[in-house]
């Protein structure tokens, strides 16, 4: 049984076979009829930089470029605590999967539904996506946030003694 982040890279990295099809073929994630999916969705924008947005044929996503750069999922499994790397952009915190470089995969942190974003790293920014994306993906309420190792570790700060 395949995950549903393999399958994902799969289309992202399959993308340049369906450049002449009028619409993006990708898989819904488990939680796409979730309404938030929807808020998220009417909300995208017409273009990430220079990649133009492209219908796809499933629920609760959204593609940009020809071929497809940039892929977005809403209703994917939540994530639990991780070690992966854990930023803030522009409001939103989301955990960067960098395992099948340089695609990357992107899933928010801390928002029920999830939504993941796939950057083919060769020809589109992960960060301009993910900011170009914030007003859309901020539809959905923040439950929980990144936290800093340090805070979790109480490591004292540098110059500080420990107990």
């Amino acid at each position: 049984m395949r995950s549903s982040k393999s399958v994902a890279v799969a289309a992202l990295l399959l993308g340049g076979l369906t450049a002449c099809s009028p619409a993006v073929s990708l898989d819904a994630a488990p939680d796409a009829v979730n309404p938030d999916c929807a808020e998220v969705i009417v909300r995208l924008p017409d273009a990430i930089d220079e990649f133009e947005y492209r219908y796809t044929d499933a629920q609760a996503t959204g593609a940009w470029g020809d071929p497809t750069a940039i892929i977005l999922r809403c209703g994917v499994p939540v994530p639990g605590p991780t070690t992966q790397l854990c930023v803030e952009l522009d409001g939103i915190d989301w955990i960067r999967d960098d395992s099948n470089a340089p695609t990357y995969v992107f899933t928010t942190y801390g928002r029920d539904p999830a939504v993941e974003v796939i950057v083919d790293g060769d020809v589109a920014s992960g960060t301009n996506a993910l900011i170009q994306l914030s007003n859309a993906v901020g539809n959905i309420k923040a439950t929980g946030a990144c936290t800093d190792p340090n805070e979790v570790l109480d490591l004292p700060e540098p110059g500080e003694q420990s107990d």
